[in-house]
Formats: structure tokens, sequence, C-alpha cells
């Protein structure tokens, strides 16, 4: 099994778990009697320049412990004070050391919409996302089939929340539309074996029309690689390691940007 594998595995054995707590109908409910959100995620996105998703993120299973002090309030109000257009927070426990609480937190005391960065494998998990306060979840197309993205994708459209669907490659691009993706996101990291190319958004830019928002995720190191991608038409990008690492994310996210 690949860690992708693995993760996607946990994720459902999480699941199951949950829904001996909470049935799935019940859950459902709870979700539903919400306000409907009004896609704020995407609608940030769809801004004219480059739009910055800000990632919380304590560990990873590539990079192991990367910010052993995790004040993620704190990350996440200097993200929305440097201009984060959103924020991307992980959930999920056993690789990433991500919480729901992480992000029932974050999506209380700041006014950007939130990711919930996590493996869904199931429409539990995007009722679970309302519930937790996030505008938008993730949907990667190597875990799911086709017709599970195309249901998932009108599960979020229900309590208006948007989807990033991830794709790695062409087929996955292509799947992505098929099943009617607003917001595709290119991984330039493989999940099966964690290696990143950038070059991965250039190839794959071309394949995804322009009314679809694309996203560039990992990888972004510095303003030169921004500057890469804007060149290329990225409607946004997911930074999170070069922005977890920076001791003043702040200024690191200027510098990201471009501005001085």
């Amino acid at each position: 099994m690949t860690i992708l594998d693995q993760l996607a595995a946990h994720a459902r054995e999480r699941t199951e778990q949950a829904k001996q707590r909470v049935p799935l109908e019940e859950l459902k409910q709870r979700a539903l009697a919400l306000p409907k959100g009004d896609f704020a995620f995407e609608n940030a996105l769809r801004k004219p320049g480059l739009s910055f998703i800000c990632e919380c993120k304590k560990a990873s299973p590539s990079k192991g412990l990367i910010a052993p002090n995790f004040p993620y309030l704190k990350i996440a109000r200097e993200y929305e004070a440097a201009g984060a257009d959103c924020i991307s927070v992980l959930t999920e426990p056993k690789w990433f050391l991500g919480s729901d609480s992480y992000l029932r937190e974050i999506a209380s005391a700041v006014s950007v919409p939130c990711l919930r960065k996590d493996f869904t494998v199931d429409e539990y998990m995007i009722y679970e996302a309302k519930l937790l306060g996030a505008s938008a979840v993730l949907l990667i197309c190597s875990i799911l089939s086709e017709e599970q993205i195309r249901e998932y994708l009108a599960v979020c459209d229900a309590p208006g929340l948007s989807a990033l669907v991830e794709a790695h490659d062409e087929a996955e691009v292509r799947m992505a539309l098929r099943a009617g993706a607003r917001v595709i996101g290119v991984n330039n990291r493989n999940l099966k074996d964690f290696s990143v190319d950038t070059e991965n958004s250039r190839r794959l830019r071309a394949l995804i029309p322009s009314d679809v928002l694309f996203v560039s995720e990992s990888g972004v190191r510095d303003a030169a690689d921004v500057e890469t991608l804007r060149g290329i038409g990225a409607d946004a990008v997911l930074i999170g390691e070069a922005l977890m690492r920076a001791p003043d994310k702040k200024a690191a996210l200027a510098a990201l940007r471009g501005v001085s």
C-alpha cells in the first residue's frame, strides 16, 4: 500500500467509528439545518489576480513534524492579517497530526473561508466539514471514482460548500472535468511517492478551461515559483510548508506575493 492508500483506509476507519457515535442521517440533518453557505471558498478565488490559500499544518508524511510548537489560532490570524484569501486546515490526525477542533476554532476565529484538508472518502465527511465551519472540502481523484466525485460534488452543493478537486495527471484532470468540478487543484506532489515537480502545474494548465478555477498545490517555495505560476494563469496557489517553517508568517506571505 502507498501512503495515500493508507491515508484513505484510515479515513474510512475514522468515518465508520464516527458513524457509530452519530449516524449519517442525524449528521446530515444537523448539517442541512444550518444556513446554506454561499460557496465562499471558490468565490474568494475568483477575484482578479492570484489568490493565496495558506495552510495550517503541524506535520506531514513526507516531512515529519514541521511545527512542534503549533499555535494554530495565532497562525491563522497571522495569515488573515497578511492577506490570505483562504486558509487550509489539516484535520487528518494520524500522519498530519491534524484535528477537527483546529478547524472548528480557526473557522470561528477568522473571516476568510476555510478548507477542510482531509482525505474525503465518504459523504459523511462532507457533512462533518459543514458542521465544523468549513467552506470547502478536498476531493482527491486518485482515491475516488469519477462517479463518487460527481456524487460528492452534489452533496457539497446542498449545504453550500465548495470542493477543491485534486488531480495529479492528465487522466485525473479529465476525470475531474467530466465529473463537473468547478475548482481543480493540480498537486505538484505525487501522493504515491511524495516526489515534487512544480512543472506538473505548467503541463496540466492547458487542459483546464478558463471557467474552471485552477489551483497549484505543493512545492511552492519562493516568489519565483509564485511568479511562474502567475505566468501560466493559475487562479490560486496553496502554500503549506514554506509558510509553516517561516518565523514571521506575515513577512513570508508578503515576500511570496511580491509585496515589499
